[in-house]
């Protein structure tokens, strides 16, 4: 946060002030160094004020006011419109506020927007069975107390996730938060407006789509965070390609019907059925208490330096604890689906086994009447839909396995 708002009083006045009287000191030192006869100290003088251009707005340098010529570095635009940045600089600045912010006992989070923390449709998009929620929107007058809002200017309707408000107030004592979403950024401020009203958790924390530098990816390069103190919340694994090890995949969140078809569900959504999720038992609900547990882990129980502590390191380590314990054996899994399931069960603390044997605790399968599903039941083991593994993996907490026993067919 610290760097942010540095970076934002870049492009005003006064560091436009600041500028002018670095090169006035550039001038009276060269002034100086006529009278000396010595070119070593000539050389050094002019080498202390010589500017590395560590970024740019437009074609001016941010620290010497000088124009440059041509463009490079990264693009942050979220930050101050025209903002450009070198590598140095932006490690700089990482380091710096890194260190402000563990010192606070903070981490850095970004979040996701569509899926995560809010659906939202176009309003020709409602069918009939949701055209009641139009008359039941809540007041742009008060956001804060609303969940449900009707945005005619973007002929859009949105409908924040259960529990989200409570979410953002703890997670903000924990982590700098940042918004991050594939969507264009005036839908992504207008999100910001929703989820807060007065301004306490992001301020210029809000990256769009327009901000990214790779098209249909996100990236860490266009946050001012350390890779090794963020942790995502995304519903979407491979928008974060390099990143995976920071992220907690969220449960996607379908509050439309137009939500479901885009994701090739044949079901009806929550407003159809006149409902919602879950606020005690919801997704929120359960990765906010990860969260606690991660902080707390990271801040409390590892032992060597902060500095070279790893949030990703931590997050592997909870993550292994859901299944700790659990030994599996997969029966009848479609070939191609068993690799990552596997996968899965082992990120989450599981054994894997080829064949069964009496330490075996779980058979995964599809079909309740294979040789090995047969025997659980025999054994009296517990015999559960691949849905058990998955379900785990989105909370990050083992489920009652009596939820996803697998029957015979009828």
């Amino acid at each position: 946060m610290v760097c942010v708002k540095y970076l934002r009083k870049v492009g005003n006045h006064t560091f436009r002030l600041q500028a002018s009287r670095i090169k006035r000191c550039k001038f009276e030192s060269a002034e100086e160094t006529e009278e000396s006869t010595s070119e070593g100290i000539v050389k050094q003088n002019l080498e202390e004020y010589v500017c590395t251009h560590p970024g740019s707005f437009g074609d001016m340098c941010i620290r010497c006011g000088q124009k440059l010529d041509g463009e490079s570095g990264v693009t942050f635009g979220y930050i101050h419109k025209g903002l450009r940045l070198h590598d140095e600089e932006i490690s700089r600045l990482r380091n710096t506020d890194v260190k402000n912010l563990l010192i606070r006992k903070k981490l850095y989070l970004i979040l996701d927007l569509d899926h995560t923390l809010l659906n939202s449709t176009h309003l020709a998009h409602l069918n009939s069975e949701e055209l009641h929620l139009i008359s039941q929107a809540d007041s742009l007058g008060d956001v804060s107390k609303g969940s449900l809002f009707k945005l005619d200017k973007m002929h859009m309707m949105t409908k924040l996730r259960p529990f989200v408000r409570t979410f953002l107030k703890e997670a903000s004592e924990m982590f700098e938060m940042y918004i991050y979403t594939m969507g264009d950024r005036p839908y992504a401020l207008e999100m910001a407006k929703l989820l807060d009203p007065l301004g306490e958790y992001f301020n210029a924390k809000v990256i769009s789509r327009d901000d990214g530098t790779q098209k249909h990816q996100k990236g860490l390069d266009i946050v001012l965070g350390q890779e090794s103190a963020v942790v995502i919340l995304d519903d979407t694994e491979h928008a974060w390609v390099k990143h995976r090890d920071n992220l907690i995949l969220m449960e996607r969140y379908h509050f439309f019907g137009s939500s479901c078809r885009q994701f090739g569900f044949n079901c009806k959504s929550l407003a159809e059925l006149k409902s919602d999720e879950d606020e005690a038992e919801g997704a929120l609900t359960k990765i906010l208490k990860v969260l606690k547990q991660v902080h707390y882990k990271f801040f409390d129980e590892l032992k060597e330096d902060i500095a070279e502590r790893d949030v990703r390191q931590v997050l592997k380590s909870v993550r292994r604890e859901v299944l700790s314990g659990c030994v599996v054996v997969f029966s009848r899994i479609f070939h191609g689906a068993l690799p990552p399931l596997r996968k899965m069960a082992e990120q989450l603390g599981a054994t894997c086994l080829m064949e069964l044997d009496p330490s075996v605790t779980h058979v995964v399968a599809t079909d309740a009447g294979t040789e090995k599903a047969r025997w659980a039941v025999k054994e009296k083991k517990f015999l559960v839909h691949p849905r058990w593994i998955e379900a785990a993996n989105y909370f990050w907490e083992k489920q009652p396995e009596e939820n996803f026993v697998l029957k015979k067919k009828q």
